[in-house]
């Protein structure tokens, strides 16, 4: 069903390329290219479903390089389709109000300056897949906590999420990045979820990670996410168990003081976005209210809590339980926004803080994907200050 799904947005995103082409060219040189892109746009696409068909024969090499180029490829059509849309109902109102004079039928169907579009397109494909999907930028954010002990004032917390270790994200990446943070000395790293997402590669990266854990005063505090789930959890856990990592399954821990870090699993059947239908809805939310029960067993009622979760909606469950701050991530921000609003807000929560009463939601944008590109939404180191109300 993925596949399909995928190859359908490729198919739209073909369309949009082949519409957009007549306002950038003449006649003759249209019919070129539309031959020209439909070839190219199919051949990606029959390579993407036969690759997807015997993927544990196509090397990982193969599946970086060609990832990418398709990646900006594909992206600049899209790109470059949205931008003549604007561009012609830009010049359709113009028209309409300022009566131009009459010319040349064939110059008026062609956008003055047509080369600027696929150029800017293309400028952009490439920022967006080889510079922002890398640029990792750091956010602080401080807590506010009614009667915070003293001890408490200026814990820092470290957030990382949705790494997606694979083809988009290397060991070297991972390791730059912990000790990034490391450098920073924040009191505890939190990992909420999709970090550990190839199978070769995943024994080597809990490795990595956990030999970071005495580089932070509390340690390195692990949930899972949902593509741990498809990774072979059974391994993961067995090799996170051999480490100093804090994993956290529908359980608590004591840190310092009154601080207890709480950490749910991901729901198993849970909708990837937000859910659509009623008794899907109903019976999340009622799986989500006991995993945060069971992480709750033990902690004392006046006690901090920060609550680490994958899916954003246990923002919601630990807003009913006046948790201070629930970490999450699962979203990648959209990963393409504009002015930090993501494009296709899907999600209930979809980026950065959600405030309900005095309890503070966070959904992370995440440090990697699975798809290698992001525009206005940069992977992201966030830091998480506790100061008293």
């Amino acid at each position: 069903m993925f596949i399909f799904i995928v190859a359908a947005i490729l198919g739209a995103v073909m369309a949009v390329a082949l519409i957009s082409i007549k306002f950038l060219f003449s006649d003759h040189l249209a019919k070129k290219f539309y031959k020209l892109f439909a070839l190219a746009d199919l051949s990606i696409i029959a390579v993407i479903i036969g690759g997807w068909a015997i993927r544990s024969l196509v090397p990982s090499w193969f599946v970086t390089f060609f990832g990418n180029f398709s990646t900006i490829f594909l992206m600049a059509q899209l790109i470059c389709g949205i931008l003549v849309f604007c561009a012609v109902i830009c010049r359709f109102f113009y028209r309409k109000f300022h009566k131009p004079s009459k010319f040349d039928p064939q110059r008026r169907k062609i956008l003055a300056h047509a080369i600027i579009y696929p150029l800017a397109s293309l400028a952009i494909s490439i920022y967006g897949n080889r510079i922002e999907k890398n640029s990792d930028v750091e956010n602080f954010y401080d807590v506010p906590i009614k009667n915070l002990p003293p001890e408490l004032e200026n814990f820092r917390i470290a957030q990382i999420s949705d790494i997606h270790l694979g083809a988009y994200y290397s060991l070297e990446r991972l390791e730059s990045l912990l000790q990034r943070i490391a450098d920073a000395k924040p009191d505890l790293l939190a990992t909420t979820g999709d970090i550990f997402d190839d199978v070769p590669m995943n024994p080597a990266a809990i490795k990595i990670v956990d030999a970071f854990t005495d580089k932070f005063k509390f340690g390195i505090f692990y949930i899972h996410g949902n593509h741990e789930h498809f990774r072979g959890i059974k391994t993961i856990e067995k090799l996170l168990a051999e480490t100093k990592i804090h994993v956290l399954i529908n359980r608590s821990e004591h840190v310092t003081s009154k601080l207890y870090i709480l950490g749910v699993d991901y729901p198993n059947g849970a909708p990837i976005t937000s859910a659509k239908d009623h008794e899907r809805e109903k019976i999340f939310a009622e799986t989500r209210k006991n995993f945060v029960d069971k992480a709750m067993e033990g902690v004392p009622e006046d006690s901090i809590k920060i609550l680490l979760a994958h899916h954003p909606e246990f923002i919601d469950d630990g807003a009913e339980r006046n948790f201070a701050l629930t970490l999450t991530g699962h979203t990648h921000g959209g990963q393409i926004c504009l002015f930090g609003v993501p494009i296709f807000p899907v999600f209930k929560y979809t980026r950065g803080i959600v405030k309900r009463g005095d309890s503070i939601g966070y959904v992370h944008v995440g440090n990697g994907s699975w798809f290698p590109f992001r525009l206005g939404c940069p992977p992201e180191i966030a830091y998480f200050t506790l100061k008293s109300a």
